[in-house]
Order: structure tokens, then C-alpha cells, then sequence
């Protein structure tokens, strides 16, 4: 699978540009704010029909226009798709698969699989619960869609079932009647979720543990635990008798949004007391053992997007990292460097197919020097 070109319209700094993409390696080049980083998340759009910055769509047109234009032609396993992404202020987004505008969004995902690298992903490590949720999340609505239609369902549901708590804490009345329809369907759903999240992380862990140990020369054990409560006998008792609690604090306190993803090195939180490269790593382990698992049940190789890493890693990371690009592991790569003659040496050293674009105030020209 490939992106082929990419056509924008008053996306975030971009008034218009049209680019024409290398099956393998393609460079977005040029100093800090030009709209390298712009490129990638359009592209992010168009697999994941949402923007892996700033999740609200009307903040991604460009200033003082009212709407933006996102579009892509693809090869997928010869199968060509076009994808139209339309956004306008006020209005309902539109994303369009060769002329036929989808019902919903959720009807895409998993069909253009991407894994992007960016320089803040220690968020993971460093945040809260909902960023790694968040994470694995977004990996098995890629894979499955029965787990995408469940998550769904669930967020209906929390968020219904928070509404009518607020309501009844308001009025200082408790029903129920009202809630019990609620309760059953959470409670179905957090030991469903919750069941599917184990079954994937044992599946996952090993390619993770297999990465980490690739682009790192330490010798501790890392791994993940999966912290939920949902999958325990006593569960559905415990949720009911949390009523109270749910009352007074206005929304529900138990589920799988309470679930969390523990990264552990050597049997201790790595948030705590991994190094900064032992983050480092580990953070680029998560993504690279997601592209494998991409890649194991698609049976075809994810866009792989990879922002400012140059900058962020050390040589001996990046010489890891461009060693698993130089075996032909990977698919298409969209990579964005600041440092133009830097890419270009480190990539020049690859023997595939490279193109060089350079972003100046958002307009793309070829860089060929």
C-alpha cells in the first residue's frame, strides 16, 4: 500500500498544494513552522479521517477562510482509492472513498493503516491513563472492527449514563429504573472490551519486548501489564455498589475508561524509573511493534510517519531505526527533518528511492541538491 499524491486546500497553513509521492521514502525539509509537520497529519486525515494534533477540524483550516480540503490517491495491493477528505465551518465532515461519501466516519478505519513517530509520544509514558488507552484504542479499532463498533456502543452509553447521574444529582432524586438500562449495557460492554484488550496484549507484548531489545544495547527486561478491573468475578457487584459514589461525584467511576496500560522495565513503572533514552526506546518500541502488528493482520505494510526524529534521538537510536529502513522492513516513509543536508546524508546512505521535498511558508517545491 501507498500514497501515490496529495492534493490540500486551505488546510492549516497551506492555500494550495500538490505533491506527487515516491513508493518508498519522502522527505519533507525546511526550518521549524514551515508546514512540514502539516503534511503528515493531512495524511493522517485521510487514513484516520481526524488529525493526530488538534482533534477539533474546524482548527485546522487555514485563518480567515471557511473550510478545508484534504485529498489522496492511493495503491492499495493494486486497488486504486481515492479519498476526499471536506471540512467546513459549521457544517458536517465529509469523507468520500471514490465518489461515495461515507454514513459514518467509523466505516473507514482500518483501511489505510498508519503509524506515525512524532517527538511528544513520551506523553505515553509520562501521562495520564487516557493517553495510553487512547493508544491501544486507536490500534484495535484499526484491526477490529467488532472492538470498534463495542467502544462506540460504550462511550454512548458512559456518556448517556453520565448525563442522567448529573441529572439525578441535580434534582437530588435517584432512579433506578432510569439507570439499570445503563448499568447492564456497561457492564456487558467493560467485560467484553476488557476481554479483547487482554487477548491483544498478549499478542502485542512479545513484538514490543522483540523491538526494544533492536534498538536498544540495555539488557532490562521491559513489558506491559494490563490494569483492569472489569475482568474480575465480582465486577458487576462491585460496579452497582459504586452507585453512590457515581451519584455524588455525577458520573461513572468504574469501567473500562478507568483501565490502564502499565509499562514496566525490569518489574518497576518506567515512567518512574526508566531513563530518558530507556524512554526513548521503549516509546519507539510501542510504535514499531505496532507497525509489525499492522502489518501481521493486514497483510500489507502501513504508512510509517515519522516527525522530526532526527532531532529528537540519539546516532546511535537513529542508526538503529535506519538500519530496520535500509533492510526494506518498512513500507512508504514520510520523514520531516529541519536540517536538510543531515537527512539527506543519512538517507543518501539507503539504497532506495528518495525524494526530497522543501516547505517554505507552505508551498512545496522538489529538493534535489
Amino acid at each position: 500500500m501507498h500514497l501515490k499524491n496529495i492534493r490540500l486546500q486551505q488546510f492549516k497553513n497551506y492555500g494550495k498544494a500538490k505533491v506527487q509521492f515516491s513508493k518508498e521514502i519522502n522527505c519533507f525539509v525546511g526550518i521549524n513552522g514551515s508546514g512540514k509537520t502539516n503534511l503528515l497529519d493531512a495524511i493522517h486525515y485521510l487514513c484516520l479521517t481526524k488529525s493526530a494534533i488538534n482533534p477539533q477540524d474546524n482548527f485546522n483550516i487555514r485563518h480567515e477562510d471557511s473550510f478545508f480540503t484534504v485529498f489522496g490517491d492511493f495503491d492499495v495491493e493494486g486497488k486504486e482509492i481515492e479519498i476526499r477528505c471536506i471540512v467546513e465551518a459549521g457544517k458536517k465532515k465529509q469523507l468520500i472513498q471514490n465518489g461515495k461519501a461515507y454514513d459514518k466516519m467509523s466505516e473507514h478505519i482500518g483501511l489505510l493503516p498508519v503509524v506515525m513517530i512524532a517527538p511528544d509520544d513520551t506523553s505515553l509514558i509520562k501521562d495520564g491513563s487516557e493517553e495510553r488507552r487512547k493508544f491501544f484504542d486507536n490500534m484495535l479499532c484499526q484491526l477490529d472492527r467488532q472492538y470498534l463498533n463495542s467502544l462506540v456502543r460504550y462511550q454512548h452509553f458512559l456518556k448517556q449514563r453520565n448525563a442522567l447521574l448529573k441529572q439525578f444529582a441535580d434534582s437530588g432524586k435517584w432512579n433506578s429504573q432510569l439507570i439499570e438500562p445503563y448499568d447492564l449495557e456497561i457492564i456487558k460492554l467493560s467485560k467484553k472490551i476488557s476481554e479483547m484488550r487482554k487477548v491483544f496484549i498478549q499478542e502485542y507484548e512479545p513484538l514490543l519486548i522483540s523491538h526494544y531489545k533492536t534498538i536498544s544495547d540495555d539488557q532490562e527486561q521491559i513489558g506491559i501489564r494490563y490494569d483492569t478491573h472489569c475482568s474480575d468475578a465480582d465486577f458487576e457487584s462491585v460496579f452497582r455498589s459504586s452507585a453512590k459514589r457515581d451519584y455524588l461525584l455525577k458520573r461513572t467511576n468504574m469501567g473500562i475508561h478507568k483501565d490502564d496500560f502499565i509499562f514496566h522495565i525490569d518489574e518497576y513503572p518506567i515512567k518512574k524509573f526508566g531513563s530518558q533514552g530507556q524512554q526513548k526506546s521503549f516509546v519507539i518500541a510501542l510504535k514499531l511493534a505496532q507497525f509489525m502488528i499492522f502489518l501481521s493482520h493486514k497483510q500489507t505494510k502501513p504508512i510509517l510517519l515519522l516527525d522530526d526524529i532526527f532531532d529528537k534521538l540519539d546516532d546511535s537510536r537513529i542508526s538503529k531505526l535506519m538500519n530496520l529502513v535500509a533492510d526494506h522492513q518498512f513500507g512508504q516513509l514520510f520523514i520531516t527533518d529541519a536540517r536538510p543536508e543531515r537527512s539527506k546524508g543519512i538517507l543518501g546512505e539507503i539504497d532506495a528511492d528518495s525524494r526530497f521535498f522543501m516547505i517554505e511558508n507552505g508551498t512545496v517545491t522538489n529538493w534535489n541538491q
